[in-house]
């Protein structure tokens, strides 16, 4: 269990990231046309999990498209923005503001991945939704970069999450 903060109070996890040098857990999470999307459809590229509570919050929409604008540049690299927000919500959001350069993953369904990757808050105001933080997997799918947020209404280190792929 990871301990965080929302607007200075703590707030619980369900449990920790997986660690630099971790096999990341395969999921199945729902894309913008309701079908489903595993981990392993990914094997091969790098990937990008920003991961957050929700894409209607402005700290959570400042991650989509800075990371929309720093994927451009990345080879063999996939951006996964992945929350609990419906697939409806993340599609409208993505039209509104042009973001073509991450993929929208929603766990809606079962909330499988908030558990498995130990970001789902199960205390505070926005229990039940994910914490904000950033995974990094290489193509083999080993973890090469894992931040947990401290304080969710603060932005992930962009740099510190890129890195490792430049």
């Amino acid at each position: 269990m990871a301990t965080i903060k929302l607007g200075g109070n703590n707030i619980e996890t369900i449990g920790t990231l997986p660690k630099v040098g971790d096999t990341a857990p395969d999921f199945d999470l729902t894309a913008q046309d309701l079908s489903s999307k595993k981990l392993s459809d990914y094997r091969g590229s790098r990937v990008v999990m920003n991961i957050f509570p929700s894409i209607d919050t402005n700290v959570c929409a400042t991650s989509v498209r800075k990371f929309n604008e720093k994927a451009t540049g990345l080879k063999n690299t996939k951006v996964l923005c992945i929350s609990k927000d419906l697939p409806f919500a993340q599609k409208r959001f993505v039209s509104d503001e042009e973001i073509n350069n991450v993929t929208n993953l929603s766990d809606f369904r079962d909330g499988n991945f908030g558990k498995t990757y130990g970001v789902e808050m199960n205390t505070g105001a926005l229990r039940g939704l994910h914490s904000r933080a950033v995974v990094v997997l290489d193509e083999n799918g080993k973890v090469i970069h894992s931040q947990q947020v401290p304080e969710i209404g603060e932005e992930p280190d962009y740099l510190s999450a890129l890195k490792p792929l430049l």
